[in-house]
């Protein structure tokens, strides 16, 4: 072979099967934004997908009147990001490590292994005596995943997997809008897909079922006890995980297919996984030391038979199928996707000024909130015989008109700036506080003090700083 380093060709590359029946030629073109399954979700997607450089799909959002454009995977740090901070809030402390589970379709299927173990973490199937057999029923929004396993002593040894990376909650729904879309257009001759929010409410009204879909779920269940040599009376215990399996119908098609066996389904369905990825974590980073933590270990299968292909284009199989893996699989960062230098820094730049902006439309919000507390607790007060009937009557109304105009002001300037609400909130206290101080003042003579008016000193709830105390706090993100 000459050492001569061969250039590289230009132009597109395809591959033939040249046979003697029937011929096949194929190009490689995955990750495009012309791939035909790409095209075919954007139309059910409620953001606007592009082709991007090099024909990459990008996602466009709106940003401070701007169009932007996304590769995916920044759309999927900025998730991170915000599940990170919201962990941080929680406990209160800095997170800098997690273990993230992520579907079938990320071309890792060692990784769906982990989550299905995590499932089964969930529950607490590892403490149970004995071995015994668990199937995870993954069905997701847009996903399909079963996994047989075998658990004995803190040891999952997956015996078998299957499913289907493009079947879920999703396929339903759509499918369903797809139906409701033609019949009002054929009823009221108007196209309902031109106003996207008369579809999201069709789509959260889908909750009817489509029996083949349901009917197709059954497949990989009975692929995976044929792969694992198992019969259904072998397998213990039938663990949910996925939004889609709330459906009744997926519920009772599979007790039926296990006949009547009861289903693990007390965890919330969306964050079984989550659970066990929790404690996962916990015996990754060594830092628990509960005796419940220690002895768990998953032993993985290959998804697919490897071979060699021998004379005459026959296969000889070297590793068959669903057999488990006895190596140590080192995954690289980039493991998904290769991003170049530059693009990286980029993105961290990106990701660095979004979270400046993130910042101050937190505080936006919050002195909107604020704002909004502080009103609608004055006007409940003020609607209350025992407070506001001893007000005198040009006070209440001088107070009640200040209250609905600051509220009208919040309806009509929801965008406003934090400096323009914390004025607002000083108008309407400068206002209240004096006719408050005036009410007390009689009232305390006559009663020895009164409570629960906000916006006065020595009355519960006073001021911007206790308007959070007081009614229902209103969370909100723009």
């Amino acid at each position: 072979m000459s050492e001569q380093q061969q250039a590289p060709v230009s132009g597109q590359t395809v591959g033939i099967d040249l046979g003697t029946t029937y011929s096949c030629v194929g190009v490689w073109q995955n990750d495009r934004f012309s791939d035909a399954v790409v095209q075919a979700d954007i139309k059910h997607w409620p953001f606007k997908v592009v082709a991007g450089p090099e024909n990459k799909p990008q996602i466009v959002v709106q940003f401070k009147g701007e169009s932007k454009t996304f590769q995916p995977e920044e759309i999927s740090s900025m998730v991170l990001t915000k599940m990170k901070e919201i962990a941080e809030a929680f406990i209160g402390k800095q997170v800098k490590n997690a273990v993230i589970t992520v579907p079938a379709y990320f071309n890792d299927s060692q990784r769906q292994a982990t989550k299905d173990a995590a499932a089964a973490i969930a529950y607490g199937l590892d403490k149970k005596g004995g071995e015994h057999h668990v199937l995870i029923f993954d069905l997701g929004g847009g996903t399909f995943d079963v996994s047989l396993l075998s658990i004995e002593e803190g040891i999952f040894e997956v015996k078998a997997t299957a499913g289907d990376t493009h079947l879920g909650g999703e396929d339903f729904d759509n499918r369903l809008v797809e139906h409701f879309t033609t019949e009002f257009k054929r009823k009221y001759r108007k196209d309902m897909t031109l106003n996207q929010r008369a579809l999201r409410r069709l789509r959260t009204a889908c909750e009817h079922l489509c029996a083949d879909y349901f009917r197709k779920t059954m497949e990989p269940v009975e692929r995976v006890l044929r792969d694992a040599k198992l019969s259904k009376r072998e397998v213990n215990e039938v663990v949910l995980v996925g939004g889609s399996t709330r459906i009744p119908k997926v519920q009772q098609m599979l007790s039926d297919f296990f006949n009547g066996k009861d289903l693990y389904k007390s965890i919330n369905p969306d964050e079984a996984v989550a659970f066990g990825a929790t404690v996962q974590a916990a015996i990754l980073s060594g830092s628990e030391k509960s005796s419940r933590l220690q002895d768990l270990l998953l032993l993985d299968v290959a998804p697919l038979s490897m071979g060699l292909e021998t004379a005459g284009g026959v296969m000889t199989v070297l590793i068959p199928r669903n057999t488990t893996i006895d190596v140590t699989f080192d995954i690289d960062a980039n493991g998904i996707l290769n991003v170049s230098a530059a693009e990286i820094d980029r993105m961290v730049a990106d990701a660095e000024r979004y979270k400046d902006e993130d910042e101050r439309n937190k505080l936006r919000v919050e002195a909107k909130n604020g704002l909004e507390n502080y009103a609608y607790t004055l006007r409940n007060s003020l609607q209350d015989e025992k407070i506001g009937g001893k007000l005198g009557a040009d006070d209440k109304k001088v107070l009640d008109d200040k209250i609905n105009e600051t509220i009208t002001w919040l309806d009509r300037n929801q965008s406003a700036e934090k400096e323009e609400f914390a004025d607002k909130q000083k108008e309407l206290e400068g206002i209240a506080n004096p006719i408050l101080q005036k009410m007390y003042a009689s009232a305390a003579a006559a009663e020895g003090g009164a409570g629960g008016f906000p916006g006065s000193a020595g009355a519960p709830g006073g001021g911007a700083g206790n308007a959070e105390d007081e009614g229902p706090k209103i969370e909100e993100v723009d």
